[in-house]
């Protein structure tokens, strides 16, 4: 058609060899030298199917937080049911998309023209199913507890762990097989889908969250009331779930209902680590993968080579003297009501953490003199895997600098000091720091290249020996000793001294210099010493509930508050720290 437009006076005969002419000539430039340039999206605008599926989210984000804190409240005409029932209609909606990317997008013909290397990492997917695994117990306990009331109760309060639990097989499984996946057809439904999932684990997030505050504020109130004045404060307050009306008296209804709180933190860690690798997903959507820039990093996890054991064995010291504090801080301080057990208990704390979070900004800032001797280069190439990383990394971290320093005006303006306060300022001051010197070394570490010798060793070995060989004597036995294979031509001195030198290449053990080695154990020690300061607090050692100066200074419902919205972005921000610590073990 161009070539009929350029030249109107043309006969038909000539129109169709210009035609041939321009068919050849875009045969031969699809021949060229040059290599293929990554292929044109068929969207006509990329942004705006991004931006309805971010509006959707936001607004259902919006509805499921407004009825959450809303349900925790008795004066408020919105009962706990109601929150079940949206959250339950909103995991079968993501249920039955998951099955129909399963089923139908992902097996369209060119539906995934490459992966994402970098998301889904084999640590991040086994992490996401081990607390699977603890989020499928807690259900198993919520059934067997809401079971014991079904005569007075709603239904929707045993159909919705039920639905939860099929919700988290469903999803593990789709994480599982498709967190690398960069889908090019349905590309606007599937915007849609991944966000609705993320809304939905937020949404599980925050009724978790405020269900377990809930409960805690209620034994707080049951352990310092009694039982007339704890119920009248229930009709007048907070809202009670609605079994607290109904008897618990059997031992294995007791059991159920322990259980299911103390397993709480796993089912709040799993909805949140779902939530990153669905957007990682989301991100994805559309994306061409530049295959040049985007290598595929193949590196092996060591865990007992190449290291001095020293951030291993320190670490595991800080993980079992935790360990320790934590059982001996709930039974003097939850357990007991006397003053001088509780002063004794936070004490005992402080002092822990002082010296944890001490070792932990020391090591920090020895890493980072580290890599200013780091001949590795940077590593510019796209990565929202990393990027998220970086984000949750900055976010989180603004939740325990908040309670740092709202603690830290707290103990400045009031009097008298004691050494509790002394200690808890310390305490404050010293999260401050090690959360930004954690952040500088992680931050920096995710953005290394992995070490060249390695990547030149194994290019080295694919070159030589191919993929036929899988053993020294295989290789001895495809090496003759007075044979050509290597070099036609030449001596066969020259030969064996090869072929001994190609035998003595394959065994000989790869070098590590003293960066990476000092870069592994502080790696290690970070990781076990953020599990523990994970632990502590997700399992009940929270001294900002315990400790009077903030209580006496902000008031009895400020104080609280800013703890119950604070806290939980702390205790996800160890949690992600021990994912991206890890990462950076292995890339060191």
């Amino acid at each position: 058609k161009d070539s009929e437009l350029g030249h109107p006076h043309c006969s038909m005969g000539c129109g169709h060899k210009d035609d041939k002419a321009s068919l050849a000539s875009s045969q031969m430039a699809s021949f060229s030298h040059q290599p293929p340039s990554t292929p044109a999206s068929k969207e006509v605008w990329k942004k705006g199917g991004r931006m309805f599926s971010i509006l959707l989210a936001v607004h259902l984000a919006l509805l499921a937080c407004t009825l959450v804190s809303s349900g925790a409240f008795e004066k408020i005409a919105v009962h706990d049911y109601d929150v079940f029932f949206l959250l339950t209609v909103m995991m079968l909606i993501v249920i039955i998309w998951i099955i129909f990317y399963l089923a139908g997008t992902s097996r369209c013909p060119g539906a995934i023209l490459g992966k994402d290397s970098h998301a889904g990492p084999i640590w991040l997917r086994g992490g996401l199913i081990l607390f699977a695994i603890f989020s499928l117990v807690m259900d198993v306990f919520k059934i067997g507890y809401y079971s014991s009331f079904y005569s007075c109760l709603s239904a929707i309060k045993i159909i919705y762990p039920i639905v939860q639990a099929i919700f988290v097989i469903v999803q593990t499984y789709f994480l599982w097989v498709s967190a690398k996946d960069c889908i090019h057809v349905h590309l606007n439904v599937t915007r849609c889908g991944l966000m609705l999932t993320l809304t939905t684990n937020l949404a599980v997030w925050m009724s978790a969250v405020t269900d377990e505050s809930v409960h805690k504020a209620h034994s707080k109130l049951k352990k310092n009331m009694t039982e007339e004045i704890f119920r009248w404060l229930l009709k007048v307050g907070m809202r009670s779930s609605s079994v607290e009306e109904c008897n618990c008296n059997s031992q294995i209804c007791q059991i159920f209902k322990n259980g299911y709180f103390w397993l709480y933190p796993f089912n709040i860690e799993y909805s949140l680590f779902a939530s990153a690798m669905v957007y990682v997903m989301w991100k994805n959507v559309g994306r061409f993968i530049d295959h040049h820039s985007h290598h595929i990093q193949r590196l092996k996890f060591r865990l007992f080579r190449r290291t001095f054991f020293v951030g291993i064995m320190l670490g595991l010291i800080i993980l079992v003297s935790g360990l320790g504090v934590l059982i001996l801080y709930e039974v003097q301080v939850n357990s007991s009501t006397e003053s001088s057990k509780k002063s004794q208990a936070l004490t005992m704390y402080y002092i822990f953490n002082i010296v944890c979070l001490s070792l932990m900004s020391l090591v920090c800032i020895g890493g980072s003199i580290i890599y200013r001797f780091d001949k590795r280069d940077m590593d510019r190439h796209k990565n929202p895997t990393r990027t998220l990383d970086v984000a949750l990394l900055m976010g989180a971290a603004l939740g325990q600098y908040a309670i740092s320093y709202y603690s830290i005006v707290a103990i400045v303006a009031s009097t008298p000091r004691d050494t509790i306060s002394a200690l808890n300022l310390t305490y404050a001051l010293l999260m401050i720091a090690q959360h930004t010197f954690q952040n500088v070394f992680v931050i920096e570490g995710l953005h290394r290249q992995p070490p060249k010798e390695d990547c030149k060793h194994e290019a080295h070995q694919k070159d030589l020996y191919g993929l036929t060989f899988v053993n020294i004597n295989a290789v001895s036995l495809r090496v003759p000793d007075t044979g050509s294979t290597l070099a036609t031509g030449a001596a066969p001195g020259t030969e064996a001294t090869h072929a001994s030198d190609l035998v003595r290449s394959l065994t000989a053990p790869k070098k590590m210099n003293w960066r990476r080695k000092f870069l592994r154990e502080i790696s290690m020690f970070l990781l076990l010493s953020n599990i523990i300061l994970w632990i502590m607090p997700a399992f009940g050692a929270r001294p900002q509930f315990d400790n009077d100066t903030e209580l006496n200074f902000y008031g009895d419902s400020m104080w609280p508050a800013i703890v119950d919205i604070c806290l939980p972005f702390g205790i996800f921000y160890r949690m992600h720290a021990v994912a991206s610590l890890l990462e950076v073990y292995i890339m060191s």
